[in-house]
């Protein structure tokens, strides 16, 4: 029997006027995690949202909060990040100068951990830290701004992720975030994706509830 693949919608597409309702959405949905994307302006061309929103978000959110932090220095942040409510925290491979003693922390402060690459950057670079971490994000656009275009590339740098992981006996979970939609999402699961991260697609659907399962089932 095939295995149904976690999705993570995005709540920066979501209604910030109404953040509420789209959470309840959430929570009555097949969705396995919640993803929040922290931006500083900095490591990013754009900010978003912090401590206070995913503190709150976590009061009302039954699903686990897989929130991606694209800032410098993160490490600075893991204590607030476990406090306000994260299951899971994932870094910025190219933000983190002690990248194994980021994830040391993370873990020691109770949370998963997980590492990010951006679209340039190579899956080989991950091969002394793949057995710490618990997931990877490729970044299948730019980071700092929802609604880009999928980047192609990305779909070979799934296998590549995939076949690192299957040989050097990791458990890490391969997530994407970034242009996942109906053509791209089968072909991500195809290649080894094991969370679809899925802003826009899911939360300006006609029916997001539906859209959500539809992800689940590629």
């Amino acid at each position: 029997m095939k295995k149904l693949t976690l999705v993570s919608p995005s709540l920066l597409s979501a209604d910030f006027t109404n953040l509420q309702a789209d959470i309840d959405m959430i929570n009555q949905s097949d969705a396995d995690w919640l993803h929040l994307d922290v931006m500083d302006g900095v490591f990013v061309p754009n900010i978003s949202f912090g401590f206070p929103v995913i503190h709150a978000v976590s009061k009302i959110c039954q699903k686990p909060l897989d929130v991606h932090f694209m800032i410098v220095q993160p490490e600075r942040y893991i204590q607030q990040a476990a406090e306000a409510g994260a299951t899971l925290m994932s870094v910025q491979y190219e933000a983190c100068t002690h990248l194994h003693r980021t994830i040391q922390q993370i873990h020691d402060a109770g949370m998963k951990a997980g590492v990010v690459l951006n679209p340039a950057t190579p899956v080989h670079l991950l091969e002394d830290i793949i057995t710490d971490v618990d997931l990877v994000l490729l970044m299948s656009v730019n980071p700092g701004f929802g609604g880009q275009a999928f980047i192609e590339n990305t779909i070979a740098k799934v296998k590549r992720l995939r076949k690192l992981i299957d040989e050097s006996g990791a458990q890490a979970l391969i997530e994407v975030d970034g242009g996942v939609q109906e053509d791209t999402a089968p072909r991500l699961v195809q290649a080894g994706a094991d969370v679809l991260v899925s802003g826009s697609y899911v939360f300006k659907a006609k029916d997001p509830i539906a859209t959500i399962h539809w992800l689940k089932q590629c």
